[in-house]
């Protein structure tokens, strides 16, 4: 099997080499054609697509952090780093994108579901979960000849009709909620009392005794990968890796946390300013880059008496702890791919699914989290363990962030630019960077792309269902295209009445305030530099096509914004 399918890994391998090496464009041979326009399935290659919940840009350490992430840096290092991947600001919508190829207006996910104000509610496009008249990634390369694989979170429907099960993954562990106690502590078979886990569609009674959720999404995973090769070894994969670290609340083993002792009494100032260094080195930022100013409520870190600073190094401290032991865990699927010998023929797609969370559990969190912290130990010895229930707060957020503007669920690029790239085995002199614009809607054309699976159309299955409107990066990828998207072409976003819009280098962005302010993302990355009053016509021909995309899109702006750390 191995030998069969290394050939692809090689051609996909020389392209990225053109691509991020050298000016000089490399051309892949096309891949040989079975029925119906279908790639043989010996041809094709494995996927494994791995997301981080929450996960600031900065956080790992091929993109500027201390924090120890040896295998996804050994990964990301041998790969693609794409410095201008975008996804929604929030999870949920990001992840209908992802598996949709379309925008999350259209996917069902226009607002998260426990997120919808109230004149959202009942219309098109705010189903809430996952809807059916959008065929998913799972679903299209199931139909294609592919065992498809899911571990973790899902947070695109609780119902039996909704599950990852149902929706074409053949095996899965699934978390259905967004977000949960890391040791399963508030576990339940009922999706309106706790947290709801099922396996191959099946709601389960109870969790493991030792249930951590970055080693339990691993483990499944390999067990799923074991069984399913066992049932077709002749069949690819296509994996998808869920975790929910390191979202809140912030739990990590003590051991991993002792292990960060001391690293933070710095202060999220110092460590910012350190990760922005970090990034010119890396190529991950220009030269002089500006970053934006940081929205600290309560003020910068020597404004903070000593207790306090106390409290919040070991917050970060737990962080970094919940992002190591999500890195281990990455390293153990990597592992198993090795020993299987499957590593050689995957692509690896690694991301995060917003910008670092910026809530604040004693504030702007307060309503959202107040009785579940109300229930929690947080006093400082206590902290991360099972029974606390913490936040870190936006200035550590945005020490993730760096050097974009705010965090998760703003459509600025703090919310929406996130660190994400691509890896194949066998490209150990493809590094670089790619700085192209590319959306987490492109994941699934792309995929299906390589797959040689048929992306485009609105039937799947004797059933009616949007087209995908993310691009095949493959042109790009390969080196036969400057970039995914071109210059003139508008791409929209909006949230919780964050809205954004880009084309070409201009983005016009509202953070929520009903203002629109001009950047030229290519030099101002961080969005520093209001650009609207030198340029009215460039804003005024974006916010009219912003205000296009939103009636294409089915785009209703909440009467409310129900979340806005």
């Amino acid at each position: 099997m191995k030998s069969k399918r290394f050939a692809f890994a090689a051609a996909f391998g020389a392209a990225l080499l053109a691509t991020t090496v050298t000016p000089a464009m490399a051309q892949t041979a096309p891949a040989p054609s079975g029925p119906a326009g279908q790639v043989p399935a010996q041809a094709r290659p494995n996927f494994l697509v791995i997301i981080a919940d929450d996960l600031g840009f900065s956080d790992v350490g091929a993109f500027g952090s201390e924090i120890a992430t040896p295998n996804l840096d050994r990964l990301a290092l041998d790969g693609l780093r794409l410095t201008g991947f975008h996804t929604a600001p929030t999870c949920s919508p990001t992840r209908s994108m992802l598996l949709s190829g379309t925008d999350n207006h259209r996917a069902g996910l226009g607002s998260m579901a426990e997120l919808t104000a109230p004149n959202q509610k009942g219309k098109p496009g705010y189903e809430g979960y996952l809807s059916r008249d959008v065929a998913s990634l799972a679903e299209r390369l199931s139909a294609g000849g592919y065992r498809t694989l899911l571990s973790g979170k899902w947070h695109l429907g609780l119902t039996p009709d909704l599950d990852p099960h149902a929706r074409g993954f053949q095996h899965s562990f699934a978390l259905l909620q967004g977000g949960a106690n890391h040791y399963g502590r508030d576990q339940s078979a009922e999706p309106g009392k706790g947290a709801t886990y099922t396996r191959d569609g099946k709601v389960l009674a109870s969790l493991d005794k030792d249930f951590y959720s970055s080693d339990a999404y691993a483990t499944n995973l390999i067990a799923e990968l074991q069984q399913s090769r066992r049932e077709s070894p002749d069949k690819p994969f296509f994996a998808y890796l869920a975790f929910t670290a390191p979202h809140w609340p912030l739990q990590a083993p003590a051991e991993d946390v002792a292990r960060q002792s001391g690293k933070y009494d710095l202060g999220f100032d110092e460590i910012r300013s350190r990760r922005l260094a970090r990034q010119e080195q890396l190529g991950i930022l220009a030269k002089g880059t500006a970053a934006h100013s940081v929205r600290a409520p309560r003020g910068g870190w020597d404004s903070l008496s000593a207790a306090d600073k106390r409290e919040a190094a070991r917050d970060m401290e737990i962080y970094a702890a919940m992002v190591e032991r999500m890195d281990r865990n990455v390293g153990r699927v990597i592992e198993e791919l090795r020993a299987s010998g499957e590593l050689d023929n995957t692509v690896i797609v690694f991301l995060a699914d917003n910008g670092a969370e910026g809530l604040d559990y004693r504030t702007t969190g307060a309503k959202m989290l107040g009785s579940r912290v109300a229930e929690a130990d947080n006093s400082f010895a206590n902290r991360g363990k099972a029974n606390s229930y913490i936040t870190y707060g936006p200035e550590w957020a945005q020490a993730g962030t760096a050097p974009s503007w705010l965090t998760k669920a703003y459509a600025s690029e703090g919310g929406t630019r996130t660190v994400a790239f691509v890896h194949a085995r066998g490209l150990a002199h493809a590094r670089g960077v790619g700085s192209a614009y590319v959306s987490v809607a492109d994941i699934a054309p792309t995929l299906l792309d390589y797959a040689g699976v048929p992306a485009a159309g609105t039937t799947f299955q004797g059933r009616t269902v949007l087209p995908i409107t993310g691009k095949s990066a493959r042109p790009w990828l390969e080196g036969k295209a400057a970039a995914v998207y071109a210059a003139d072409e508008p791409l929209g976003t909006e949230l919780f009445g964050s809205r954004a819009l880009r084309k070409g280098d201009w983005k016009v962005t509202d953070i929520g305030d009903g203002q629109w302010r001009l950047f030229d993302i290519a030099r101002d990355p961080g969005e520093t530099r209001d650009l609207s009053a030198a340029n009215p016509d460039k804003l005024r021909e974006l916010t009219a096509a912003w205000d296009d995309y939103a009636k294409a899109n089915g785009v209703i702006l909440p009467t409310e914004a129900l979340y806005r750390p």
